[in-house]
């Protein structure tokens, strides 16, 4: 894969002077993978002007690397041309885009610490896909990448070897399939009029005022029918029609149903509603009709509006009408409380439409010891491998490993970990086998119901129990067989049901366990804009039917479904308690296909996903933002819209809210009687798919896709993406180090003869005096963190289409195999085995680099405010460390280091130490990753 980078040096300004009398002679020298160039020279300005083109050949997409351009000033001396250092510009290719933009100003960077540099650097940088780039210059660079590939193998003779064949055998260019990037995958703020809140108690003050007309049908009385009576009432606004249930042979009929029709979509000036017999569809038994004008308008929290008798009327010259119907009609907002459960005219009327709260089931981890076992065979028959398997639910089994004791007592002890879920109806059936050959002898079983099982809050022992095993035909047998187990719920552990990096909540089991929440989270759902058509209607024209889901903790919201808009307004608001800073809020949002399959055979479609960590959010602050809905397809990544949000954290106590951030993440059980990692996972897909299982059983379900969507079921799934994303974020995480590795070097190779002096007596003086050390750091960095304090971000974090690398796609056969289903379906048996072996493993080493790349950015976060919070906390320690070093002797601080590090195992605490528990809830870019 070729690419041709475009370079437009546009222009500098405001660049130091460097000639002597008060200008410079400027040029720009750009160098990019061992491709060097240079710009023209501007006498005697400091704002010089160049308009100049450069192309560079993009030899490695993989690994783009990085452009640096050096301004240098042009000096005439007796012995010739000199020149003197004005600043450079070093931009990462992997985030330049495929079309030119706007000019950007970079600021200019020092190359040394002492260096006297200020001024900016404007230019104009994209690059253009392969099918422009001529035929010489791909087999330039074809030649070149096989010289280079042979060296690395370390051919030296086939490289030579290829320099001359270079142009027998040409590069085969390939043009790049992906879609054109978008420049407007960022986040947005908006200006919501949130102003007036739309009650007085404030509970709907971050969403703008809806406004609605209720309709409450209460009942009717001495209708007139022809025979036999089934009525229903009829709500007539404008184009809006609803209609009531039927009451089956009844004159003296109650609906109690509330319609709420959008004052958007009302036209003229009244409201009818006519009572009408479903016997006979022209059997009008009666209506009125109300002036719009003269409805009246409620206000929460003033006393619903009483409903009142009207008698119905005939249509003129038809007959006579004779009975009343009881109505209250008032207009209100989505503030009203007969809102929720409302027939909504922007829903379409569709019951299933409606918004409603989830809460997930209460999960617990059910620890099974399997001890051993006593008189399992016959007299006659020795044992070969005997083991136990367990199973609870129908997805959960689990087996020990076999006995080496193989007589008719084997001994096992051995540890499985369930998942279960309150209320306890599920068995746990086990299973004693013995294994010979090919075939499992079964030996015994017992069926243990959970809701008999010991509950544990902490480590205390358990009373182990014997429990008769039952064979089959249950005859002849001389000695009862028995199995001894310790079984009990573990509820001083929290059950993961989503992934780490986006956990929500870290909360025990128990109840007893929990502690005060700290704060209260408020999410106002305003709605979306510009979304795409996600299905096609019978009339062949685009359509969406948006909704959207929020995750925080055990409770899921789902807002109403906005009826056939690419532009939906929702305007509702929901609240959480906080008990943890360090959590992530998930919204998504769906299309809803229930509308075009109602016996539930389609599945909702993702349009988009939002993440939010807690953490990064100022307190009592709103945040208004519009987010871009990214999915990655096929094809690469693509905006399907955008989500406008407003969130609030409120804490109500600064001290207690820092405190938690000195706590340990997670409950004290995973310390003190730590889950293998393996293990963890297997119980955390467990426990998802329980959450899924019990929300599809909801009335109305909330779709198993969608709860699987929201907790990430396969974010840990391996796929090339994800693999250059942790590349490059370990990069990012280099890059400090790397850059005072390249400004050591310098240094030491007295490339400014003047900052190497400088360095060399600082160096002298902390050698003198190593008292200093120390409180110069901890200075060097409270002044590092004081100084990035006002470029710290004012947004939100959102899903980075270019951190994620997807919006550049490189192939397909990249994305086409994250796509492809587990395990693959088109290979062969040998093969496919190998390709699933080899996603397993590169999974794991994709989840290290990840891990890996978190922790740089937990470090590299302490001083960029992107929790501010944990910076003012750690620039707090950093001042007072440097005032506390620099009066005490650096030998105490020694001595008093090498104590504590070597102290006795008793001295310890298993609990993390409270520098770690502050770096583990610092934010990283994983929170970003699509």
């Amino acid at each position: 894969m070729v690419r041709k980078l475009i370079v437009e040096v546009v222009a500098a300004k405001a660049l130091m002077p460097k000639d002597g009398q008060g200008s410079t002679n400027a040029y720009c020298v750009l160098d990019y993978d061992g491709q060097r160039k240079r710009t023209r020279v501007k006498s005697k300005d400091l704002d010089p002007t160049w308009n100049e083109k450069f192309e560079f050949l993009i030899r490695d997409v993989a690994i783009p690397g990085d452009l640096e351009i050096n301004i240098q000033n042009e000096r005439n001396s007796g012995t010739g041309r000199r020149s003197s250092f004005l600043g450079k510009v070093t931009v990462p290719i992997q985030f330049v885009p495929n079309k030119p933009e706007p000019v950007r100003w970079y600021p200019l960077q020092k190359r040394g610490l002492f260096s006297h540099i200020k001024g900016d650097l404007g230019l104009r940088i994209w690059w253009q896909p392969a099918e422009s780039i001529t035929k010489s210059m791909a087999d330039e660079m074809s030649n070149r990448g096989r010289v280079r590939q042979d060296l690395m193998e370390g051919g030296g003779g086939r490289a030579n070897n290829n320099v001359a064949k270079a142009d027998r055998q040409p590069y085969p260019i390939r043009p790049n399939p992906g879609i054109v990037p978008e420049t407007d995958f960022i986040v947005k703020e908006t200006n919501p009029d949130l102003g007036k809140a739309v009650d007085y108690n404030q509970h709907f003050n971050l969403v703008e005022q809806m406004g609605y007309l209720f309709v409450r049908v209460v009942r009717a009385r001495d209708l007139l029918g022809n025979g036999r009576c089934d009525p229903y009432c009829r709500v007539f606004v404008g184009p809006v029609k609803a209609e009531t249930r039927i009451v089956m042979g009844d004159s003296n009929p109650e609906w109690n149903q509330v319609f709420a029709i959008g004052k958007d979509k009302i036209q003229g000036g009244a409201i009818e509603l006519s009572v009408c017999n479903a016997l006979s569809k022209d059997d009008f038994l009666g209506g009125f009709m109300v002036d719009l004008h003269e409805v009246p308008l409620r206000r929460p929290p003033e006393a619903p509006l009483s409903p009142q008798w009207y008698k119905l009327e005939a249509k003129t010259g038809k007959g006579s009408a004779r009975g009343e119907i009881m109505v209250s009609i008032w207009w209100g907002t989505q503030a009203d409380e007969a809102f929720p459960e409302a027939w909504h005219s922007d829903t379409g009327g569709q019951a299933q439409f409606r918004q409603k709260v989830y809460l997930s089931p209460k999960l617990w981890y059910l620890r099974c010891n399997v001890i051993e076992a006593q008189e399992l065979a016959s007299f006659d028959h020795r044992l070969s491998k005997p083991f136990v398997r367990v199973q609870v639910g129908p997805y959960q089994t689990l087996q020990t490993r076999p006995s080496f004791v193989r007589t008719g007592n084997p001994f096992w002890n051995e540890d499985l970990m369930f998942v279960a879920s309150e209320p306890f109806e599920d068995i746990l059936h086990l299973v004693v086998l013995d294994q010979v050959g090919s075939q499992n002898d079964i030996l015994g079983q017992a069926r243990i119901p959970l809701n008999s099982i010991e509950r544990r809050i902490d480590g205390h022992p358990v009373v182990s129990r014997w429990y008769v095993l039952e064979r089959e035909g249950g005859k002849g047998v001389a000695f009862l067989d028995r199995i001894h187990l310790r079984l009990c719920f573990d509820g001083g552990y929290h059950v993961m049901d989503e992934s780490p990096n986006y956990i929500s909540d870290t909360r025990p089991t128990a109840r007893q366990l929990w502690k005060h929440p700290l704060g209260v989270l408020e999410l106002g759902i305003h709605g979306a804009n510009s979304l795409l058509p996600m299905k096609t209607t019978k009339d062949h024209r685009g359509s969406t039917d948006a909704y959207c889901v929020a995750k925080y903790g055990p409770k899921w919201i789902r807002t109403r479904t906005i009826f056939d808009s690419f532009n939906p307004r929702w305007q509702e608001q929901y609240t959480w308690e906080v008990h943890d800073p360090c959590t992530v809020l998930t919204v998504g949002v769906f299309d809803n296909r229930h509308a075009v399959a109602p016996g539930g055979m389609s599945k909702d479609l993702p349009i988009g996903k939002v993440r939010i960590r807690l953490s990064t959010l100022e307190s009592d602050r709103v945040y208004t933002n519009a987010y871009p809905l990214l999915v990655v397809t096929p094809q690469g990544v693509k905006k399907m819209g955008e989500l406008e949000l407003a969130v609030r954290f409120s804490c109500a106590s600064t001290v207690n809210l820092m405190h938690a951030y000195l706590q340990p993440q997670l409950p004290k059980m995973h310390y003190f009687y730590p889950l293998d990692p393996r293990q963890e996972e297997a119980l955390r897909v467990a426990a998802m798919n329980i959450v899924a299982l019990r929300l599809m059983r909801s009335d109305p379900p909330l779709r198993q896709e969608v709860v699987q969507f929201m907790l990430d079921t396969e974010a840990e799934r391996w796929c090339m993406r994800r693999s250059k994303a942790n590349y490059y974020r370990i990069l990012g995480v280099l890059n400090g180090p790397l850059a005072v590795m390249n400004w050591f070097t310098d240094i030491c190779s007295w490339k400014s003869p003047v900052t190497t002096i400088l360095v060399h007596i600082l160096y002298l003086i902390l050698v003198w005096y190593p008292e200093l050390f120390l409180p110069t750091v901890c200075l060097y960095m409270f002044l590092i963190g004081s100084w990035n304090y006002r470029f710290r971000s004012r947004t939100p974090p959102f899903m980075d289409a270019k951190l994620s690398q997807g919006e550049y796609v490189g192939d397909y056969d990249e994305l086409e195999e994250e796509f492809n289903v587990v395990p693959a379906q088109r290979a062969q048996e040998v093969l496919k085995y190998r390709y699933e072996r080899l996603r397993g493993v590169a999974g794991r080493i994709q989840n290290a680099l990840g891990d890996l790349a978190s922790m740089g950015e937990k470090f590299h976060s302490l001083l960029s405010w992107r929790d501010p919070r944990a910076s003012a906390v750690f620039i707090a320690v950093c001042l007072i460390s440097a005032i506390v070093l620099y009066v005490t002797p650096f030998q105490v601080v020694a001595i008093l280091w090498g104590v504590y590090a070597l102290r006795h195992p008793r001295f310890r605490d298993p609990l993390p130490s409270v520098p770690l528990n502050l770096l583990k809830r610092l934010p990283s870019q994983a929170d970003r990753i699509l």
